[in-house]
């Protein structure tokens, strides 16, 4: 049996707006079978996602997470990914890991921001200068092209390397001030405690979670949850799962009835911002079935090429 092997050099055929289009539409079809299974050895991880949407397909992802590569100047996270047939479940594609890691991650976020944010958001901030917060500003880029970029980052040092290597971006030296001025705060640490405080936050804004994957892991306190309108990608793959709402859930500090919608809700309306004064958040948990969206898109503008 022959299958495609879709490698970075698709990059060049993917468009940020076309693939959120893609993951929209893919909400529309049946609600995703969804399954996870870790594997450890202190203190690396082999963790493997499957999704089955019917009239898409199956995919499974697997990704190694070896911690100590990064002293030896190695990736710290590989893997693979294998797309299935919806017709006959045969081998029909294997995709780039990282290419479908960055764009199902970044997409992700920016869907929510296409439905919740404001339109005429004019400065963007990025929390964190690692390799998800470049791809977050293409991705942004892309739908608010007019926009200013501010960065913070724990070191001054990495957020002045990431405004050097980028034309559009300013470091911010104070993170509240710079949350003051943004109109969208997009996340993406590796911080077990929150940053980001709901106190620092004004009408109208949206605030976008990418890095807390962990049940111990927060990007943003109690307050900003309750003085925001809630919503995630999925709540079968955030709410029991990711510190961010499993904590705070925990504690009573909000309920299950606090998020307000999740992609599903899209084809109803639901997923949407309110009045110009709501403050939104976002919770980015990028389930398989996101990865399977976003495969497919990869391998259809790829054909299409």
């Amino acid at each position: 049996m022959s299958f495609e092997i879709v490698g970075p050099e698709a990059e060049a055929c993917l468009d940020w707006r076309a693939l959120t289009d893609a993951l929209e539409a893919g909400h529309s079809l049946p609600r995703a079978e969804i399954g996870d299974t870790f594997l450890y050895r202190d203190p690396d991880t082999l963790l493997s996602r499957a999704a089955w949407i019917d009239g898409m397909g199956q995919l499974v992802k697997t990704a190694t997470i070896f911690p100590q590569n990064k002293a030896a100047g190695k990736p710290t996270v590989n893997g693979a990914v294998n797309l299935y047939s919806d017709l006959d479940g045969g081998l029909e594609a294997l995709v780039d890991f990282h290419l479908v890691t960055k764009w199902k991650t970044a997409g992700d976020s920016l869907l929510a921001a296409r439905k919740l944010a404001r339109p005429d958001s004019d400065t963007i901030l990025i929390v964190g200068a690692g390799t998800v917060g470049r791809s977050l500003n293409a991705a942004y880029g892309a739908v608010f092209p007019k926009a200013r970029f501010l960065i913070w980052n724990r070191s001054t040092d990495g957020a002045e390397r990431f405004a050097d290597s980028l034309e559009n971006v300013t470091v911010a030296p104070d993170l509240e001030a710079a949350v003051a001025q943004a109109d969208i705060i997009t996340c993406a640490t590796m911080s077990t405690d929150p940053v980001i405080k709901g106190d620092w936050l004004r009408a109208g804004q949206h605030l976008d979670l990418i890095g807390a994957y962990r049940p111990d892991m927060r990007e943003a306190d109690d307050t900003a949850l309750t003085r925001a309108t809630v919503f995630v990608d999925s709540r079968a793959t955030t709410i029991g799962h990711i510190g961010e709402l499993k904590i705070p859930l925990a504690a009573g500090v909000i309920s299950e009835g606090d998020i307000k919608a999740d992609y599903y809700d899209l084809p109803s309306g639901g997923f949407t911002r309110r009045s110009d004064d709501e403050i939104t958040l976002f919770k980015n948990g990028g389930g398989a079935h996101l990865d399977l969206m976003a495969a497919r898109y990869i391998l259809e503008a790829w054909r299409q090429r």
